[in-house]
C-alpha cells in the first residue's frame, strides 16, 4: 500500500511523540480532526498505528513488516521468474562450464532424454571437478550433478514468500520452477523457469520504486 504525504507525516509525528492524541496530531499538521480521521483510520487498519482509548496513537513497528508481507504474498513465482538454463545429461562438463559463463548463470538445470528434470549443477560443483583429475571434455555433466529427488523446486503458483523461504533454508542461489506431470504412474517435472536471488532482489527494487502492483 502506498501512503500519501500526509499519512507519512502522521507516522513521523507518532514515532517522535507517541502516545499522542488525534487532536494533537491535527494541531501539528494544522488541519481539523475531522479531516485527519480518514488517514488515521487507514493507518490503524493497515497495522501502522495502534489506537489506545484515553491514551492516543502509538506506532506499531511490526505494521511495516505486515504491510510488506501482504504485498509480497500477492506475487507468485510465475510473476518474477526468469528463463532457465538447461542442458542434457549427456553434455560434457566442459560444455556445461562454457554455457555457465556464456549465460552468466549460477546453476544449470539438467534434463533427461525426455526433457524432464533429473539434476542440477552449480558453480561449486564445477569448481570441485576442475580441481580434481577428471577429463572435463569426456565426463558427462550427469556425473557431478545433484540428482532428483534431492532438488528443491518451486511451482508456478507458489508465493514468492514461500520460494524465498526455500532459498534461505536450503542455502541455494536459485530454484528450478517446474510443472508436474504424471507418466506411467510416475511424477515427472518439466522445467519451465527459474527463480533466483537476483529475481527476488529485482522485485524488492521495483517495490521500493513503487513501480509494481499492490504498492
Amino acid at each position: 500500500m502506498q501512503l500519501n504525504d500526509r499519512q507519512e507525516k502522521i507516522l513521523e509525528i507518532v514515532k517522535k511523540h507517541e502516545p499522542i492524541t488525534g487532536e494533537n496530531i491535527a494541531e501539528m499538521l494544522n488541519v481539523t480532526r475531522a479531516a485527519l480521521r480518514p488517514d488515521l483510520a487507514v493507518l490503524t487498519m493497515s497495522g501502522y498505528l495502534e489506537a489506545k482509548p484515553r491514551v492516543g496513537y502509538t506506532f506499531k513497528s511490526e505494521g511495516v513488516e505486515s504491510a510488506m508481507r501482504r504485498v509480497l504474498n500477492q506475487y507468485r513465482v510465475k510473476d518474477i521468474q526468469s528463463l532457465p538454463v538447461i542442458m542434457k545429461e549427456s553434455c560434457s562438463i566442459y560444455d556445461a562450464i562454457v554455457t555457465l559463463f556464456i549465460e552468466d548463470t549460477g546453476s544449470i538445470f539438467v534434463v533427461d532424454e525426455n526433457k524432464y528434470l533429473s539434476g542440477i549443477v552449480s558453480r561449486k560443483d564445477f569448481l570441485k571437478t576442475t580441481i580434481g583429475q577428471a577429463d572435463i571434455h569426456k565426463v558427462p555433466v550427469s556425473v557431478i550433478m545433484t540428482r532428483m529427488p534431492n532438488i528443491v523446486t518451486a511451482a508456478l503458483d507458489e508465493t514468492v514468500v514461500a520460494a524465498i523461504r526455500k532459498i534461505v533454508e536450503h542455502e541455494v542461489d536459485s530454484l528450478p520452477v517446474v510443472k508436474s506431470r504424471v507418466e506411467d504412474e510416475e511424477e515427472k517435472l518439466e522445467v519451465v523457469g527459474k527463480i533466483s536471488k537476483t529475481n527476488i532482489a529485482r522485485l524488492f527494487l521495483d517495490l521500493a520504486a513503487n513501480k509494481t502492483k499492490g504498492v
